[in-house]
């Protein structure tokens, strides 16, 4: 995902700012030394703000599975669902700095900011980056008894039907909502946008033909298209991946610049010390080059991503730009 040329003023220099003020961490002296330097001596909490099933919930749980072995603590996942992560984000935010209650972050995250101007949080300013998890592209399903067999029939069933078409998100202002505003800006249609708790409810919906279409990860989506609930019809990202190969990519399919991805990190409220910062990225990273980790995130079709505190914050910094520069080039509204 290559940054845009022309950046969103205020995004743009929050974004500047959180890649910052994380590069000068490691010169900042912690705020609690005294209470780091067991850490951890009590099992720490990931909070996902999306529902159970979802590609976030399954990330956050394979992960925190195997970090006792470094930690010497149970890591504990705790869902909290509701306002697009908003909720769970929040709760993180307001949380004690001392590295027992991290966040569970997705490209969500640096969605909302652009929409939602009074989130009761700020991305820059309330957290610190800990650890990115991994990357995954995003794919278009539809329901399998949809009269479509590939994209171009499904412009052509939007364009005769506007607005009379629906795909589901895991909430306004989530990544899989992007995604799907930026599929009616390319493809120049009308559909109606219908917003779920998470992944795997609007995957459900779409299966069990309430809704069309959705744009979910591939850990979302799998168990229904395997079942032929679903039908994949493109795939975001750059190529194709080794799990569903015969699956298209929005560019191959003409529709230039799609490239939004789902991904997903660790963040932990501002001001939690650097050691703590270190010793949780260390051991994440350690679970990330596990065999057995990177042939199940694989099998997802998501790639393990370890990168350092800062490297994380670049990212970030980097999607907040373009998601912003996106949300002004589709109109996409906080309905």
């Amino acid at each position: 995902m290559k940054p845009f040329r022309h950046a969103t003023g205020l995004l743009l220099s929050a974004a500047i700012l959180f890649a910052t003020c994380a590069g000068e961490l490691g010169a900042q002296a912690p705020t609690n030394v005294a209470n780091s330097a067991n850490y951890p001596a009590k099992p720490p909490r990931v909070v996902v703000g999306v529902a159970t099933g979802s590609g976030a919930d399954v990330t956050a749980r394979s992960v925190a599975q195997r970090l006792p072995e470094w930690l010497g603590q149970p890591v504990v996942v705790e869902n909290r669902p509701g306002a697009s992560g908003a909720i769970g984000a929040e709760f993180v935010a307001k949380s004690p700095a001392d590295g027992y209650m991290l966040l569970l972050t997705t490209a969500a995250d640096t969605v909302q900011p652009a929409l939602r101007p009074n989130l009761p949080y700020d991305l820059v300013r309330d957290f610190t980056p800990v650890a990115m998890l991994s990357t995954g592209p995003l794919l278009l399903v539809v329901n399998a008894s949809l009269p479509v067999k590939n994209v171009k029939e499904l412009i052509q069933l939007a364009r005769a039907h506007p607005a009379k078409l629906s795909f589901g998100s895991t909430g306004v202002g989530t990544m899989t909502h992007l995604a799907g505003s930026l599929f009616m800006h390319k493809a120049k249609i009308n559909i109606l946008h219908v917003p779920y708790k998470g992944g795997a409810d609007s995957a459900i919906a779409a299966a069990s033909g309430q809704i069309e279409m959705t744009f979910p990860s591939i850990p979302a989506a799998l168990p229904l298209m395997e079942s032929r609930k679903l039908r994949a019809l493109a795939i975001s990202g750059e190529k194709r991946v080794s799990i569903m190969p015969t699956v298209a990519t929005f560019n191959e399919l003409g529709l230039s610049g799609y490239d939004r991805s789902s991904w997903y990190g660790m963040l932990a409220p501002a001001g939690t010390p650097r050691d703590v910062i270190t010793r949780l990225n260390t051991a994440i990273n350690r679970v990330l080059a596990l065999p057995q980790m990177k042939e199940n995130m694989n099998r997802d079709g998501t790639e393990p991503q370890p990168a350092t505190p800062e490297q994380f914050a670049a990212f970030i910094a980097r999607e907040l730009t373009q998601n912003a520069e996106l949300i002004r080039a589709t109109g996409m509204k906080a309905e």
